[in-house]
């Protein structure tokens, strides 16, 4: 894990995001249909890049293998989006976001971190530490409420 690295999000970077957004969306059978009915959710917009919302994972040097993007509210700051290159997932690429969304949060004296997590993300976000608050909406279906306190991840092992 020490070679992945995390930094602001450019607008140069924007075509590999956009293509790591797309890939890593359609790579959950589960998610497919709903999404390719409905393909202008697969278009990641400039919008946060632009207003220095969102964060990305390189690995050696600044192959992009993912990215975050969150939204300050207050005392909390919501993770919109959280997506890995779908080669590089389950190595770590994620947790490395969310420890760094959670530095982040820590030097602007956030006090948590929110998340609506779909069930295939749902496993992520428990090992990384996040709980549970309950059950939202979402417009392809339920959703997990969660959060974590960023001192309790600061503390965590």
């Amino acid at each position: 894990m020490s070679e992945f690295r995390v930094r602001p999000g450019f607008p140069a970077d924007l075509p590999v995001l956009r293509d790591v957004y797309r890939r890593a969306s359609l790579s959950n059978s589960g998610n497919v249909a709903a999404l390719l009915a409905h393909p202008e959710v697969l278009l990641l917009t400039d919008e946060a890049i632009s207003e220095g919302r969102t964060r990305v994972a390189t690995w050696t040097g600044d192959h992009i293998v993912g990215f975050a993007t969150t939204l300050r509210a207050g005392r909390v700051r919501e993770l919109e989006d959280l997506f890995v290159d779908p080669h590089w997932m389950r190595r770590g690429v994620g947790r490395r976001l969310v420890a760094d969304v959670v530095a982040v949060a820590e030097r602007e004296h956030v006090q948590r971190v929110e998340v609506t997590a779909n069930p295939h993300a749902l496993a992520f976000f428990e090992n990384v530490g996040f709980v549970h608050d309950g059950e939202v909406g979402t417009r392809f279906g339920a959703g997990a409420q969660m959060h974590l306190d960023v001192a309790a991840a600061r503390d965590a092992p």
